[in-house]
């Protein structure tokens, strides 16, 4: 009971800090530190699955994500802090929060007892698919919809970002080509972590259909792999106008389809292989940026 009321105080505590501070680099930070936290509380509440979604994708993707749009935006920083919202315009963000968290709260504390919930059902049909892990199950089975619609949405989040290149760069290659030191820490770093980071991607989405993990966290790790590599220089990112590229981005959604019964888990793990890759390359690219460099 001490522990948890320490993180619960804890994951406030930062999550005001984050929203204080002034410096973005600063804020960034707290971000991360705040969705690494939100994991422990998740698996506090034993929900395993959603602290590796959590870690992974929102906290490190989402993080690196946030760190690469603050470098680009460094040069911004001092009109925006010049530009402040109104003492009107802080007084009605302020009330409109604490009105959101009453309603969610009240939400929580009103749900009848016990909860509605379709578990049972579920559990009952967890057989059909083949698949142990009751939460990978339901997402690709009684939700699978909803996991084609997550992807498309990855997808439109990234044609949405290369449209923002300019005109003259279209199909070239996203990033900016920064200089890198082959020689230094970070790239000794990718050469050990990357080929590992690999293995553990495959180990985290094959274990999915047994244990906790599945296509989006073992698809995260992959893409933070090829962020990594493409940052230290040792590979670098593709032209956007490849086809090997937008096959892979598109094959994803384009396989999610209807199963028979007796082969439900051969064709579930069949289906999530490319799911995987098409996140992992979606991810990658979207934390590369839109082309601003022309083609090699």
């Amino acid at each position: 009971m001490a522990f948890d009321i320490g993180l619960a105080t804890l994951v406030l505590g930062v999550a005001a800090w984050t929203i204080a501070a002034r410096d973005t680099f600063a804020a960034v930070i707290g971000f991360v530190a705040f969705g690494l936290l939100l994991a422990l509380v998740w698996v506090r509440v034993a929900a395993p699955d959603v602290a590796l979604a959590e870690a992974a994708l929102g906290s490190g993707l989402t993080g690196g994500l946030l760190l690469s749009a603050s470098s680009r935006l460094a040069h911004t920083n001092g009109s925006a802090v010049i530009e402040k919202p109104s003492a009107i315009m802080r007084l009605a963000a302020a009330l409109f929060c604490t009105l959101m968290s009453a309603a969610l709260a009240a939400i929580v504390l009103l749900l009848p007892e016990p909860a509605p919930t379709l578990a049972p059902q579920a559990a009952a049909n967890l057989a059909a698919t083949g698949l142990g892990n009751p939460v990978t199950a339901v997402l690709m089975a009684y939700r699978a919809i909803d996991t084609l619609l997550e992807v498309v949405v990855l997808l439109l989040a990234l044609a949405g970002t290369w449209s923002l290149a300019p005109d003259h760069l279209w199909g070239g290659l996203p990033g900016r080509g920064d200089p890198v030191d082959r020689g230094g820490v970070l790239t000794f770093d990718a050469q050990l972590l990357v080929p590992i980071g690999i293995l553990v991607g495959i180990h985290i989405f094959w274990v999915g259909s047994v244990a906790p993990g599945g296509e989006f966290q073992g698809a995260t790790i992959l893409a933070a792999m090829w962020i990594l590599a493409m940052m230290t220089g040792l590979v670098d990112a593709p032209g956007v106008s490849g086809r090997w590229l937008r096959l892979a981005l598109v094959v994803g959604p384009a396989v999610f389809l209807a199963y028979p019964e007796s082969h439900a888990k051969l064709v579930i793990l069949t289906i999530e292989v490319p799911v995987t890759l098409s996140i992992a390359a979606t991810l990658a690219l979207l934390v590369a940026g839109p082309p601003n460099r022309a083609l090699k």
